[in-house]
């Protein structure tokens, strides 16, 4: 429960204090700053407190986001402010420098409607809540303002105001405003006009029922992963099913964070979830794909590791230029601040021609087209088929992405902050080998011109898989030049972290760490010939995978990177990469390699997810949500 101090004299026949109970608050009531006081502090320290002015009208929508809203520690609207407990004292000491500045006029006796017209005839001075979110916001505190649109969040000054204002509020229906904005304002051409007209009342069915936009995350993953079952028995009927539930899964991954928005149940844990449970629904699905397809008779397992590794990569590509740029701050020319390229210059112009908004978010292949495509594809076609689609629209999307990327970098002269240079960094996944040749080479590297850091990670990552992919692998005696092109990935990789990353590319070297460690795996494992090393490889990619995946979303959400530790107990990219090779290398018969695969993708799965799942179930990080639509 959740404590709403009322302040300034009462309005007799305002429904106000029922709305706000309604949206779980308890009520009590203050006439000035110093009865504020007392209510504030005897508080319990853990609960959030609202200040709302007597006088506030205006539509339940517009106090649900200024006051139930997780995500920000002070929030506010005209008459409204709320603080959550990580506020609190800053609140107190607002309202302790407006001591004896009381909100208001006092009551007067006399009838209801004379009490009614004394209220809101006399001027009022402003309201104690938004003086309160003045002081706040001059001493440092953000108080968010959230867009109401048409709702009206009003203190009138006088009868005929208020008279105004609730004919404003009766003039907008709330809901349909309300289930508008449950909606992302920014999604793909098939969620905006095939899946959203519909799953925002699905959202709202769920929310009357009281279900969590967790619950139905988790109902997703099932329905996915019966899906990749149904996949998995490589008959027609399975495959026609298998896209019909890939479908519906992908209608209640909207409908969660419809929810969310629907209902502001926002949370670090949910975002993490939605974010993980896609990529553990897709690649599941790649997998039962496969499976059906070995089923009949053809092994596509290497087109399923590849799509994995390419959609991946895809976005340590987004997350990795997003990090880099979020604070970047622009470079000045002549005392003056240069901003903007002329790529951003030519996206600026097309997003005036309004039928090019949606093509470019279209050929991206973002998750919703891309799941549309599988599932139509699964049904009327084969495995083989739908990778090949796959990988064909998953190369020119993320060719066109990254090229335009690259152009943005090198034509726009901006300075990278030291929170995204560490960003990068953590990205990165440096374990202990690159470490020790960071910091043995960290006076040299300082000398590196801009882009040579990425030229070199490059240069590594070609040099492990061209020797992955081409070097002799018959038997033992084989192995020094695997173990060779291994080793150059180590010290490359090492000198690449070595200074700051702050040059205008150095956000492509985390993607070409994660192209170069799991394309290592796929080409040894489609090398071995062996029986299972796809299988296995896949797991591995997998596991490690999500180990990437976690690190990007505790870095979004504000909790900072997983430990060193874990880090250093994976090995870090260049580590495993290392002991794939030597597995590979030294692998005397058939069965070894995919069982050394399968053991390392066990024990990567096993650190992995249980170094997250205890973080995340104990994590204080901020409530985020994800507003855009993920690749």
């Amino acid at each position: 429960m959740s404590t709403a101090i009322l302040t300034g004299p009462p309005v007799p026949g305002s429904s106000l204090e029922g709305d706000l109970r309604s949206l779980g608050f308890d009520v009590r009531t203050a006439p000035g700053a110093e009865e504020v006081r007392g209510l504030l502090a005897a508080a319990p320290a853990t609960e959030r407190v609202a200040l709302v002015d007597s006088r506030f009208v205006g539509h339940v929508h517009a106090l649900r986001l200024a006051l139930t809203d997780p995500r920000f520690p002070a929030a506010a609207v005209p008459g409204a402010l709320t603080a959550q407990p990580g506020a609190r004292a800053a609140l107190l000491r607002a309202l302790t420098s407006l001591d004896g500045d009381e909100d208001g006029p006092q009551p007067l006796a006399g009838t209801a409607e004379a009490q009614r017209t004394a209220a809101t005839a006399v001027a009022p001075c402003e309201p104690l809540a938004d003086r309160a979110a003045t002081v706040l916001d001059a001493e440092g505190t953000t108080v968010t303002r959230p867009g109401l649109g048409s709702l009206v969040a009003a203190v009138p000054a006088d009868a005929a105001a208020r008279e105004r204002a609730e004919a404003a509020v009766a003039a907008v229906d709330d809901e349909a405003v309300r289930l508008r904005s449950a909606v992302k304002a920014r999604d793909g051409f098939f969620t905006t006009f095939c899946i959203s007209p519909y799953s925002r009342y699905l959202a709202r069915w769920c929310a009357r029922r009281g279900l969590t936009p967790n619950q139905v995350t988790t109902a997703s993953l099932v329905t996915a992963l019966i899906a990749a079952a149904c996949a998995a028995t490589g008959t027609r009927g399975g495959y026609v099913a298998a896209g019909v539930l890939l479908i519906f899964s992908f209608v209640l991954d909207c409908t969660d964070g419809q929810l969310a928005r629907y209902s502001l149940q926002y949370s670090t844990m949910g975002a993490w979830l939605d974010a993980t449970f896609d990529r553990a629904k897709e690649y599941a699905y790649y997998a039962g794909l496969a499976l059906g397809a070995a089923r009949g008779g053809d092994d596509v397992w290497a087109l399923a590791l590849g799509a994995m590794v390419l959609q991946t990569c895809r976005h340590v590509v987004d997350f990795s230029f997003n990090e880099a740029n979020v604070d970047a701050t622009a470079a000045s020319s002549g005392g003056k601040a240069v901003v903007g390229t002329p790529t951003a210059a030519l996206s600026s112009r097309l997003d005036s021609v309004g039928w090019t908004v949606w093509v470019r978010r279209m050929i991206v292949l973002p998750i919703g087209e891309r799941w549309a495509m599988i599932a139509v594809l699964t049904a009327v076609t084969t495995p083989r088929i739908v990778f090949y689609a796959l990988l064909v629209g998953c190369a020119f999307a993320a060719c066109y992405t990254t090229a335009g990327r690259v152009l943005r970098s090198v034509t726009r002269r901006a300075t990278r902050t030291d929170r995204a240079a560490q960003a990068l960094a953590d990205l990165a996944d440096s374990g202990p080998l690159a470490e020790l040749v960071a910091r043995a080479l960290r006076r040299p590297a300082r000398a590196l011109p801009g882009v040579l850091p990425f030229l070199i990670a490059l240069a590594g990552g070609v040099v492990v898989v061209a020797t992955a992919a081409f070097a002799p692998l018959k038997d033992p005696s084989d192995s020094p030049v695997l173990i060779l092109g291994a080793l150059v990935y180590v010290l490359t990789s090492g000198l690449a972290v070595a200074r700051r990353m702050g040059g205008a590319l150095d956000w492509l070297i985390p993607p070409v760490f994660r192209a170069a460690e799991y394309t290592t795996v796929l080409v040894f494992a489609a090398r071995a010939d062996v029986p299972g090393a796809l299988p296995a490889a896949f797991g591995l990619v997998a596991a490690v995978a999500y180990h990437h995946y976690d690190t990007v979303y505790r870095i979004r959400g504000g909790a900072g990177a997983p430990p060193r530790r874990l880090v250093r107990a994976l090995g870090g990219h260049e580590g495993r990469t290392l002991l794939v090779t030597l597995a590979a290398a030294f692998s005397t018969r058939a069965f070894d390699f995919p069982l050394e695969l399968t053991v390392l993708a066990a024990a990567v799965a096993l650190v992995a997810l249980t170094e997250s799942i205890r973080f995340w179930m104990s994590s204080g990080a901020p409530a985020v949500h994800d507003e855009g639509e993920a690749a």
